[in-house]
C-alpha cells in the first residue's frame, strides 16, 4: 500500500467542498502553487483526475465523489480531538463573524444573536451582509461569509443545511383596518382588499405564491424590496401583507398593527442556517454554527427577547 500523507486529505476535502485552489490556498493559509503541487499528488497517488476545471470552478469526478465522505470523516474525527486541546473560547477570544441575513433576519434574528453574544461571548463581534441566494453559497464557499440563514432549500454539496425553527403563515393589517376584524379573514374578503408584498434578492417567495394559488395577484397594490418597509406602510394604509407569524408578532409589538388568521392552509416556513462542512470550519466557525442553533433553534414571543446590556 502507497503512503498517504494525511494533509493531502484536507487538501481534497477543502477542494471538494469549496471547488477552488484560490478558496482552497486561503483557507490553509498556504500559495496556491502548493495547493495545485498537492492536487497533482493526490491524482497520482488515486490514479484519476479527481477534479475537471470548469467556468464554475474544479467539478469531482465521480472517484472523487465516491472519496469523500470516508476522507472528510476523517479530516473531521482529526480536528474534532485537535479542537479539544485548543479550541474556540468566545467569552476570551476576540472574533468578528460575516453573516448573510435577509432584511428579515435583520429586524428580527440579529438583535436576539447580538444580545446573546453580549452575554455569552462579549468578544465577539458581527458584520452582517445582504442576502443574496444566487450569490451566497459561492460567498460561503470563498470565506467571504461564515454562515448565511436563508428560507429557500439549498443542496448544494458544498454547504450544509441545519433547520433552526418552523413557522405558519398570518395576514397582518393596521390595527384599526375598517373592514378586516379579528377573527379569520373570509378568502372573499382577502380577495377584495389590496395587498403588499416584497419582492427581492432573499429568496423569500411564499407570500407571492400564495396569492398566486388563489389568483390575487392583481390585488397586489405595492411591491416593495425590502419586508422591513411593510410596517410603515401597513400602519398608515388599509393594505393587507401575508408573513411569517413570528415577523408579524415583532412588526406588531413596535407597530400599530395585528395579526389575522388566513383563510386557507400554508406549508410552514423552514428556516435554516448554513455552513460549510465540519472538516472546513475553523474552531471559531464550528462555534458561530453551534451558536446560531442554541439561539435560534428555539422560537420565543417578542416579549421575551433578551435586552442587551448597555454599553
Amino acid at each position: 500500500m502507497k503512503e498517504f500523507d494525511l494533509n493531502l486529505a484536507r487538501v481534497f476535502v477543502l477542494l471538494y467542498e469549496t471547488g477552488s485552489v484560490t478558496v482552497t490556498a486561503d483557507a490553509l493559509r498556504v500559495t496556491q502553487p502548493t495547493v495545485s503541487y498537492s492536487l497533482g499528488r493526490l491524482r497520482r497517488h488515486f490514479d484519476d483526475q479527481l477534479f475537471r476545471r470548469t467556468g464554475r470552478g474544479l467539478v469531482p469526478t465521480a472517484t472523487a465523489q465516491r472519496m469523500y465522505e470516508p476522507l472528510h470523516r476523517a479530516v473531521g474525527e482529526i480536528d474534532g480531538v485537535l479542537s479539544q486541546a485548543g479550541g474556540f473560547d468566545p467569552a476570551r477570544t476576540p472574533a468578528r463573524f460575516s453573516i448573510a441575513l435577509s432584511d428579515l433576519g435583520e429586524v428580527t434574528l440579529l438583535p436576539r444573536l447580538v444580545a446573546a453574544a453580549r452575554e455569552a461571548a462579549p468578544t465577539v463581534s458581527f458584520t452582517v451582509r445582504p442576502l443574496d441566494v444566487d450569490d451566497v453559497e459561492r460567498q460561503l464557499a470563498r470565506g467571504e461569509v461564515d454562515a448565511f440563514v436563508a428560507t429557500p432549500v439549498m443542496t448544494s454539496h458544498r454547504t450544509v443545511r441545519i433547520p433552526l425553527f418552523r413557522e405558519r403563515y398570518v395576514a397582518m393589517v393596521e390595527q384599526d383596518h375598517p373592514r378586516v376584524g379579528p377573527g379569520a379573514v373570509a378568502l372573499e374578503r382577502l380577495g377584495e382588499e389590496r395587498h403588499a408584498i416584497v419582492v427581492g434578492p432573499s429568496g423569500h417567495a411564499a407570500p407571492r405564491e400564495l396569492l398566486a394559488q388563489h389568483d390575487l395577484l392583481d390585488r397586489v397594490a405595492v411591491e416593495v424590496s425590502r419586508f422591513s418597509a411593510l410596517p410603515y406602510l401597513l400602519e398608515s394604509t388599509d393594505l393587507v401583507a401575508i408573513l411569517p407569524e413570528y415577523v408579524a408578532e415583532v412588526f406588531a409589538a413596535s407597530h400599530r398593527l395585528r395579526t389575522v388568521p388566513l383563510p386557507f392552509e400554508t406549508e410552514p416556513m423552514e428556516v435554516a442556517a448554513y455552513a460549510r462542512h465540519e472538516a472546513s470550519r475553523t474552531p471559531a466557525q464550528r462555534w458561530l454554527v453551534s451558536f446560531l442553533v442554541d439561539v435560534l433553534g428555539e422560537q420565543v414571543s417578542p416579549a421575551q427577547l433578551p435586552v442587551a446590556p448597555s454599553s
